[in-house]
């Protein structure tokens, strides 16, 4: 303890009671157990200020003061899962692009489709003095309402289901507790500004071709 107390990065260190290792170890041996007839090491719980300590020059020092102590910084189990949240925030950024590209895929076949039905009208439109611009315009701002109100509807569907889901209290599993905290909220709100621009974008790029094509 007074190792500890010297250590840099050390804000507090204290020796669990005995009553508080049996309740660690209830959970796996049951409330009977007789914790001293066992070889149960005494646990130390170590709090961490400012950058934290050195592991590895604690660890050495207590191999040279205090040959049994054993220092766990929980490294070796929190290494992997650290790996695992880059590559799944990765996974999470590459989701997003492909639908991304599948919304704009969509909206400018839809654009297209309905440019091709309306040749016609585009016709008789530039006839009676109707720029390019002024028609691909009107094809803009109802392709991209549509896909605001869809992704709206999308969006607020998502974030209703995450409410209704439980919650992760002290007692829930590792890993669980699947929703928005605080301001992260803001998301689900931009998921339908982001959509209804790939719309604006995809819709305006394809309305410029097809009625190039039309001439």
């Amino acid at each position: 303890m007074r190792l500890l107390q010297q250590t840099p990065g050390v804000a507090s260190a204290r020796a669990l009671s005995e009553q508080e290792q049996q309740a660690l170890l209830e959970p796996w041996f049951g409330p009977d157990l007789p914790l001293a007839d066992l070889p149960v090491p005494q646990l130390i719980e170590i709090i961490e200020e400012g950058d934290g300590f050195d592991g590895a020059g604690l660890r050495l020092r207590l191999q040279a003061e205090v040959p049994g102590a054993v220092l766990d910084d929980h490294t070796r189990w929190r290494r992997p899962l650290v790996a695992a949240a880059g590559k799944l925030r990765l996974l999470g950024a590459v989701s997003i692009l492909l639908i991304a590209g599948a919304v704009a895929a969509m909206v400018t076949l839809a654009a297209n489709a309905a440019l091709a039905a309306n040749a016609q009208v585009i016709a008789v439109l530039r006839l009676v003095g109707a720029t390019d611009g002024f028609i691909a315009r009107a094809f803009v701002r109802r392709f991209t309402l549509r896909a605001l109100g869809g992704a709206t509807l999308g969006a607020l569907a998502g974030a209703g289901a995450l409410l209704l889901m439980p919650s992760a209290g002290e007692t829930a599993g590792f890993l669980t507790g699947l929703s928005f905290v605080g301001w992260h909220w803001v998301f689900p709100l931009l998921v339908p500004l982001l959509t209804a621009a790939v719309a604006f974008a995809a819709t305006a790029i394809a309305a410029r071709r097809v009625l190039g094509d039309l001439r």
